[in-house]
C-alpha cells in the first residue's frame, strides 16, 4: 500500500492576504496624518513660548546695559549694541550677549527705542512665520490691546 506523503501532511498556510496587508496601511497613515496634523498646533505654541523667553532675555540685558550705559540703545545702534560697543557710548560693560539672536524662523529680533508702541522701554519684537513687520503673526513685549 502506497501512500502518497503529501496527500496524508498537509501544511497550511498562515499569512495575510493583500487586502489585509493594504487596509492596516492605511490605517497606519489615516493615524499619521491624523498626528502631524495635532502636531501642527503644539509647534506652533512652542515657537511663540520660544519668543516670549528670547523676549525676556534681552529685556533683562538690556536693563544691564541701561543701568552700565545710562539709557538703552537708539533704534539705529539696535541689539547689536548687547554685543559690541557702540563708539559713542560710556559705561558700557558688554558684551550682554556673545551673538545674535534669533527667533524660531531664523530672523533676528526687531528693536525700536524710543518705542511706538506707547511703553516706557524699547519695542523688541519678531516678526513671526512670515517675516512680515506689522502682521497677525508678531510677537513683541508690548500688551495687545
Amino acid at each position: 500500500m502506497k501512500t502518497n506523503i503529501n496527500s496524508k501532511i498537509r501544511k497550511s498556510v498562515v499569512g495575510f492576504t493583500l487586502i489585509e496587508i493594504m487596509l492596516v496601511l492605511a490605517i497606519i497613515a489615516l493615524l499619521a496624518g491624523t498626528a502631524i496634523f495635532k502636531l501642527g498646533g503644539v509647534i506652533k505654541t512652542g515657537e511663540k513660548t520660544r519668543v516670549k523667553e528670547d523676549l525676556k532675555s534681552i529685556e533683562i540685558a538690556l536693563i544691564n546695559y541701561k543701568i552700565s550705559a545710562g539709557n538703552y540703545p537708539t533704534t539705529d545702534q539696535g541689539l547689536q549694541a548687547l554685543i559690541t560697543k557702540p563708539a559713542d557710548v560710556r559705561g558700557w560693560e558688554g558684551p550682554y550677549f556673545t551673538e545674535a539672536i534669533t527667533d524660531p524662523w531664523g530672523a533676528e529680533y526687531g528693536y525700536r527705542f524710543p518705542s511706538q508702541k506707547g511703553q516706557n522701554k524699547p519695542d523688541i519684537f519678531s516678526k513671526g512665520a512670515d517675516g512680515q513687520e506689522n502682521t497677525e503673526d508678531d510677537v513683541g513685549n508690548w500688551v495687545a490691546q
